[in-house]
């Protein structure tokens, strides 16, 4: 039932993993498009202004808008009424003075620029350029000021084109612009481009406060919009994922219902057939090859069967261990020195390293049985004249149980499938070795129900390494304190 539940939640966690990842990447690509498009035009406003010597050319929108002025001549027939309101005859339409004034009128743009033919920013050429990108109302709703350098003089401050700036103010923010050394950037909320041509150095800036606060307000509404559709993702996976997965639950609990009944009915034929074999010793004797070998399989069959209903009562929501504060070890040392004798006479080295005073809130019995899993494996495993090291000690709060021992190879791909049911690496783990591929499954069971954590791993593919961490210990030390 753990394993259903870490199943769950890794479902979960990958989903809102992805969509946050999505929704970062959409709301962190939209702020950054509409930040950059900020700058861009902040900056061909800046642009426009230096081309101009800081300033907008004079407008005057109540002149309204003029014929091209690519001539002298008036667009239309219609005759000019004047003041006494009679009709100009139509030689008299243009006197020289009339003239005079259109011509003058008609040098501006069309919408309402005025300057002469001679400055080519007011012609159409100024009128393309500034069209091109600028709004015809940009000069009126553009606050902006500039402070220029000249040699041998005092800066030149202009600040009429913005309120909130004083010269002092100014002042302080060209110097702030001079120390950082770049041409353009941000000073608080004004977009600054420093110029030089002619010994002198002219420094703009371009309120952009209102902009960079809607800009903001865009950014933090966008993550918070963001943040409430994860909130309501994961209501809606949450709710869902345990609909989905179910099927599986009830799978997962028919199959360890029928290993548990199986296990129990396993019991009774397994005594009967283990009885009437001790009966048939008695009329064939002891050395019957025959009855030696069901005696043989027959606890075979035994000892998996009770393995199997101990794993399935590990795995059970409820905890069947009781938990209690207890010599950790002693209890590992006791249980490692039944091991020394076997190991030995196979010709393999036994080390044994225990810190001695360690207390552990735990199962007795279930951490005696762990390690006898563990030694079992190693000494099953470990091969001819191989080496079998167990070392506890505490780390922290933590204690740490750890069995190394030798092997002939083992692949570290192995190693991540090892604490599955009756799993077997091609090499390393084989029948041949009277090994079920169910005891570090046990092992596993045992250390997570309480509430540890228990790896495999090897450096060389020569050895192997199997660790187990328990919360809750503690030293001779701390339990006299």
């Amino acid at each position: 039932m753990e394993m259903i539940k870490k199943l769950r939640g890794r479902l979960v966690g990958v989903s809102m993993l992805s969509l946050l990842i999505v929704l970062l990447t959409i709301v962190s690509t939209a702020s950054l498009l509409n930040y950059r498009q900020l700058v861009a035009e902040a900056d061909e406003i800046l642009d426009f202004l230096a081309e101009n010597g800081g300033s907008f050319p004079d407008i005057s929108p109540e002149d309204g808008a003029i014929p091209p002025e690519s001539t002298g001549e008036s667009s239309g027939d219609a005759g000019t009424v004047p003041e006494s309101g009679g009709v100009v005859p139509e030689g008299d339409r243009n006197p020289p003075e009339a003239a005079g004034r259109d011509a003058g009128a008609r040098t501006g743009d069309a919408r309402g620029f005025k300057g002469d033919s001679s400055n080519p920013r007011r012609n159409g050429r100024y009128r393309k350029d500034f069209l091109s990108g600028l709004s015809i109302e940009t000069p009126f709703e553009t606050r902006y000021f500039s402070v220029t350098y000249k040699e041998g003089k005092d800066p030149e401050v202009e600040t009429g084109r913005i309120a909130a700036v004083n010269q002092t103010e100014a002042l302080n923010y060209a110097e702030q612009v001079l120390h950082k050394g770049k041409q353009r950037g941000f000073a608080g909320d004004y977009r600054y481009l420093s110029t030089a041509s002619d010994g002198s150095t002219m420094i703009l800036f371009l309120d952009r406060g209102r902009n960079l606060s809607t800009f903001f307000r865009f950014l933090m509404t966008s993550y918070g919009a963001s943040l409430g559709g994860l909130l309501v993702v994961f209501a809606l996976i949450s709710f869902f994922s345990g609909r989905i997965i179910r099927p599986f639950v009830e799978n997962y609990e028919k199959q360890r219902r029928f290993i548990t009944d199986a296990g129990h009915e396993l019991k009774t034929p397994l005594a009967i057939i283990e009885a009437d074999t001790d009966v048939l010793e008695m009329d064939l004797g002891e050395d019957n090859e025959w009855l030696q070998d069901i005696k043989r399989q027959t606890q075979r069959l035994a000892d998996l069967t009770r393995n199997l209903i101990s794993l399935a009562r590990m795995e059970e929501g409820g905890n069947h261990f009781t938990m209690i504060d207890f010599p950790v070890s002693e209890v590992v040392a006791e249980a490692a020195d039944s091991y020394r004798g076997p190991a030995l006479s196979q010709g393999k080295t036994f080390t044994l390293k225990v810190e001695p005073m360690l207390t552990l809130h735990g199962d007795e019995s279930a951490v005696r049985q762990l390690t006898g899993i563990l030694l079992d494996n190693a000494l099953k495993y470990s091969g001819e004249q191989g080496a079998i090291t167990l070392s506890l000690s505490r780390q922290g709060k933590n204690l740490h149980l750890l069995v190394s021992n030798t092997a002939e190879h083992i692949s570290r791909e192995s190693t991540r499938h090892l604490f599955e049911r009756f799993y077997r690496a091609d090499s390393s783990r084989n029948s041949g070795s009277g090994g079920y591929g169910i005891g570090l499954s046990i092992a596993q069971a045992i250390v997570s129900a309480h509430k540890g954590k228990i790896t495999a791993s090897t450096e060389d593919e020569q050895s192997l390494d199997i660790l187990a961490v328990f919360p809750g210990c503690t030293a001779g030390e701390d339990a006299e304190v």
